[in-house]
């Protein structure tokens, strides 16, 4: 299959790995997902790193812990992903 199929394909959901860096709100974390990329001009290895809010339903994920998270249907404004399991504390 190549890459375009798996885009269309319903049931695949992008998921993420990252860090919990907020849980002060209700039923709501933040997620901090770092990458390692190449500068596009110097080619050195730099790393990025993006915010996502997800969804947490039973608030089981805290501050510090690694989590997976995948994309869902938006939940409100910023939040359109949610957590999948907990991956260490």
């Amino acid at each position: 299959m190549s890459e375009s199929e798996n885009e269309n394909k319903p049931g695949l959901r992008k998921t993420q790995v990252g860090v919990v860096t907020s849980d002060g709100m209700d039923k709501t974390i933040v997620v901090k997902v770092t990458r390692r990329v190449p500068h596009p001009r110097f080619k050195k290895i730099v790393k990025k790193s993006n915010k996502f809010f997800a969804h947490d339903e039973s608030g089981e994920a805290k501050v510090g812990d690694r989590v997976l998270i995948e994309e869902s249907k938006p939940i409100s404004k910023k939040k359109c992903w949610s957590l999948k399991e907990v991956l260490s504390h």
